[in-house]
């Protein structure tokens, strides 16, 4: 698994079909963020047969295939469009036409999985939550900083357990490695990316109101900035932001692409969750100076401390229960509110966001 940059962070788990073969078909479409290879790990590694892939780019489909040979090329994404047996289109386009392709495939009648973020423009939203409504089809996201992180997964569980008591506040900082060089030239077009907090912020929106069981809430303050990197105008290499929930909880959280190149992964992403009882700290992807291996999970309650290492212990359900939702048409892996709101308040963040040098 790649850990020096983030764009190519695929995580593999064990198998743990949730159906027989054949029975829930998907194709990849749009192979523009290297998060398709782990959504559809994901996704086969709980039965889902992958039959097609397609992108312009024949260097990328070549790519893809390496990895996962069982799957066709595809002449046109209308060829897998009108395929009957597809159920679901996973995609990773550029951000800025995650929303169109999506549109395409819901009108369709397939479900639609899409990288985060999974749009760039209220407006985008808004035509997107009509379509699902229209349709009863999916629009579900990969949140990977939660839903493909083992102590991600481990703390949702201890909170749903009561261990911390009620969650009031979340604290995330998702530091993200640049590597320039390697980046396309979408990367650095605002227009394309969206901004900060509307990309990578977009994961930390999403884990708040999860892990604070929030419906709702208000983006109270947020900045972006470009302190280092010049030559890139466009780009937007800090940003944070604050929001209440209308529970009561708390959140502030900062993303960056200022990782220096002494760390051992591309990101020392981490997560704070207080409770009335406790709190939890995630050390997702790396505890410095101390081991390379991630998914470390910290607790302090009232019966003491204890320390979790969960690397291959936990799993990653969402995408079983994802099939699973697609095939018995319930809400189980994450509702389409919730992915729809986690969206909107990343836009809103980057829409108010104060610029500061």
């Amino acid at each position: 698994m790649q850990k020096n940059d983030g764009m190519n962070y695929a995580p593999q788990g064990k198998p743990k079909p949730v159906c027989e073969p054949g029975q829930f078909v998907f194709a990849a479409i749009a192979l523009d963020h290297g998060h398709i290879y782990g959504m559809c790990n994901g996704l086969t590694e709980a039965g889902a047969t992958l039959k097609w892939v397609y992108d312009p780019d024949p260097a990328k489909v070549s790519a893809f295939l390496a990895k996962f040979p069982q799957a066709r090329a595809a002449e046109s994404e209308r060829q897998v469009l009108d395929d009957p047996e597809v159920r679901l289109i996973a995609a990773a386009a550029v951000p800025s036409e995650r929303c169109a392709l999506g549109l395409r495939a819901i009108e369709a009648g397939k479900d639609y999985f899409t990288d985060k973020t999974p749009f760039t423009s209220l407006e985008q939203l808004e035509s997107a939550r009509q379509a699902t409504a229209r349709t009863g089809r999916k629009y579900m996201v990969y949140y990977s900083e939660r839903l493909h992180v083992e102590s991600a997964v481990y703390a949702g569980q201890l909170i749903a357990e009561g261990v911390i008591g009620r969650v009031v506040q979340v604290i995330g900082t998702g530091p993200h490695r640049l590597n320039a060089p390697s980046r396309p030239d979408w990367f650095f077009r605002k227009e394309k990316y969206g901004g900060i907090l509307c990309d990578i912020g977009s994961h930390q929106i999403e884990q708040f109101l999860f892990f604070s069981g929030c419906k709702d809430a208000k983006v109270v303050q947020s900045k972006v900035a470009n302190y280092k990197n010049k030559d890139y105008p466009e780009l937007e290499d800090f940003g944070d932001a604050t929001l209440v929930g209308d529970n009561g909880a708390t959140n502030y959280f900062r993303v960056d692409w200022l990782t220096p190149d002494g760390l051992g992964t591309w990101g020392d992403g981490r997560t704070i969750i207080l409770g009335t009882d406790g709190y939890i700290e995630l050390r997702k992807y790396i505890d410095i100076a101390r081991t390379k291996e991630g998914d470390h999970l910290f607790l302090v309650n009232h019966e003491g401390e204890k320390h979790f290492s969960v690397r291959g212990q936990i799993g990653y359900p969402f995408f079983g229960e994802l099939v699973l939702d697609c095939l018995n048409r319930t809400e189980n892996a994450m509702t389409q509110a919730h992915a729809f709101k986690a969206a909107e308040l990343c836009l809103i963040a980057q829409r108010d966001a104060i610029r500061v040098e």
